[in-house]
């Protein structure tokens, strides 16, 4: 299972997804090493071929109320329960498992070892562009096509011209300090 949580994005849900039974055919690297036109082409092999995929979600206001680490397993556990059939164990990319009826194991940069971690990775990052590329048509002004909701220059500097949106994480610093600044 891999996360698409980051502590680092500022913008828009967070999401995991789980893949069982997809090799990634033709690509032996982590997911991180795909640019996104190799990874979109891996997305749609991995759907055709897994046994079964599934996606679970936590909206911003839900991030900003249980902070990123609960949030992201909050978005594993809604992505396992997605999953039918339901697997008999999860491999987990990183430090922590969330609670899930079945046996769980994390595994750091599991992505590079464990081929479902790996599908699960590509379809993460591919929704997770797809994402910000549908609320760039809401939020032009942020350039969330350009960066993907990270904290680029552009991206802060869009944030103090035009202020936070509804889709940016009010629990983050730079957007906590540019609300805090607006109440002063």
């Amino acid at each position: 299972m891999r996360s698409t949580s980051s502590a680092r994005r500022w913008s828009g849900e967070s999401g995991a997804w789980t893949s069982t039974g997809s090799p990634v055919v033709g690509w032996g690297r982590r997911s991180e090493d795909a640019w996104s036109g190799v990874r979109e082409s891996l997305a749609a092999r991995i759907k055709a071929t897994a046994l079964t995929w599934g996606l679970g979600l936590v909206e911003p206001s839900e991030i900003d109320r249980l902070n990123i680490h609960q949030a992201s397993l909050l978005a594993m556990r809604r992505a396992v329960e997605a999953l039918s059939p339901a697997p008999d164990r999860i491999p987990v990319d990183g430090l922590y498992c969330p609670k899930v009826g079945m046996p769980a194991r994390a595994i750091v940069k599991g992505d590079a070892s464990e081929p479902c971690i790996a599908a699960a990775s590509i379809l993460a990052k591919t929704a997770r562009d797809a994402e910000m590329l549908c609320l760039h048509a809401s939020y032009p002004e942020y350039g969330l096509d350009r960066h993907k909701g990270y904290p680029t220059a552009f991206h802060l500097a869009a944030l103090a011209e035009h202020g936070p949106a509804v889709i940016h994480r009010r629990s983050f610093a730079p957007v906590l300090r540019l609300l805090e600044g607006e109440k002063s």
